[in-house]
């Protein structure tokens, strides 16, 4: 039996649901860890409840729903497009102390049509809201990490310090401390002074060479997890990223793409003014985010409400594209978020790629806002720009 009461608007949940004909479907709470570890993000795995199986596989209480839904929607083999929307119980740690609570929301699979499949889940996650909030006004806050991605390509840094990046997407704080490293490189310490030559000269022959003979001599060859090969590449990545230095023209634009803060309807007319001024080509990223502000605008989008933040981003690995945040006005819990994952299912075993996006509405957030007592004053452990261990994760 559920620890905490379900939410007394439920049935409207449910309703509104059917409404978009999506099919509810519910997952185990007991879940195989592996996914949530692997693809979830550093956030959500500090807050996960880990167990055992009596066979000592790694299993956990269900931290969320994107995982199982997608992981579910692969076993059954079960064709796209397809919408799903659930309502269940999700178990983590959170700063409220709270460690139980209910998560509903609505996965978006397999739909071709990207803008209007970004569209419909902003239009969805706002208008359930809108629906069970009827006095309050709505505020969306939407960032890309495809345009986010565009721009770190097309500054043209390795690929190495492209992924460290993007991996960081979101979190301002290690954005900062990134671009830092990148305007003051360090020097790598501790390398063999022949070994640090030899990376140098670009001999990978040689290079391979002097690695096996160090493994012979110290016994390591016979438990090694990587072979010479790989050392020699990865120490070569090392110095490489360590020697990296962006020049001050090129961190001066990624520093000022990132303080791009401006209502949604004027951010197609600034992303290309900055495109065009720092001379970068941002191609499909920026065609894809004009088309989803049309598919909006048709849709009937509320414009005025939404804001484009170029650094925001969600606490979730699985991301690519579209990520949204949903608030009350004059309040700072996050009511709904989500975004688009259209790598997810690949990750987690299916055959083919299924473009995805999707969107998880808090309940006892949105209960909370229904009694009147949210608008700011109710401690949520938020902030108006959380860091990014205390955002919120679909």
């Amino acid at each position: 039996m559920p620890l905490i009461d379900m939410p007394d608007f439920s049935t409207d949940l449910l309703n509104e649901f059917a409404a978009r004909r999506t099919e509810r479907v519910n997952t185990p709470v007991i879940q195989p860890a592996e996914p949530f570890l692997d693809m979830a993000g550093e956030d959500l795995r500090r807050r996960i409840f880990l167990t055992e199986s009596e066979t000592g596989a790694n299993l956990c209480l269900r931290p969320e729903f994107t995982i199982p839904v997608c992981l579910r929607h692969i076993e059954t083999a079960t064709g796209t497009p397809k919408r799903y929307s659930y309502l269940g119980e999700v178990f983590r740690q959170r700063r409220e102390g709270s460690h139980e609570f209910y998560q509903a929301g609505i996965e978006d699979l397999g739909d071709t049509d990207i803008a209007g499949a970004d569209a419909r889940a902003i239009v969805d996650a706002t208008g359930i809201l809108k629906a069970l909030l009827p006095a309050g006004r709505l505020e969306l806050t939407l960032g890309d990490q495809a345009v986010f991605e565009a721009v770190v390509r097309a500054l043209g840094l390795p690929l190495g310090w492209q992924k460290r990046l993007i991996h960081a997407f979101g979190d301002m704080a290690h954005l900062e401390a990134l671009l830092d490293r990148l305007a003051r490189p360090q020097p790598v310490t501790g390398l063999d002074r022949e070994v640090t030559e030899l990376i140098a000269s670009g001999n990978e022959a040689e290079l391979i060479a002097r690695i096996d003979r160090t493994m012979e001599e110290t016994g390591y060859s016979t438990n090694a997890s990587r072979s010479p090969t790989e050392i020699a590449r990865r120490l070569k990545e090392k110095l490489e990223l360590a020697e990296t230095r962006l020049d001050g023209g090129a961190l001066l634009l990624l520093r000022e793409f990132l303080t791009l803060q401006l209502p949604l309807a004027e951010a197609p007319a600034a992303l290309a003014g900055f495109a065009d001024a720092a001379d970068l080509k941002l191609g499909s990223a920026i065609a894809l985010f004009d088309a989803r502000l049309t598919a909006l605008a048709n849709a009937g989008a509320d414009l005025s409400a939404m804001t484009y933040r170029a650094a925001f981003g969600r606490p979730l690995d699985y991301y690519t594209g579209l990520v949204f945040e949903v608030t009350q006005a004059g309040s700072s819990a996050v009511l709904a978020g989500g975004g688009r994952f259209d790598r997810l299912l690949t990750l987690l075993g299916a055959k083919e790629r299924i473009p995805a996006v999707g969107f998880s509405l808090w309940l006892d957030r949105i209960d909370t806002a229904r009694s009147g007592v949210a608008g700011g004053k109710v401690e949520t452990g938020f902030r108006a720009d959380p860091p990014r261990e205390e955002k919120t994760s679909q």
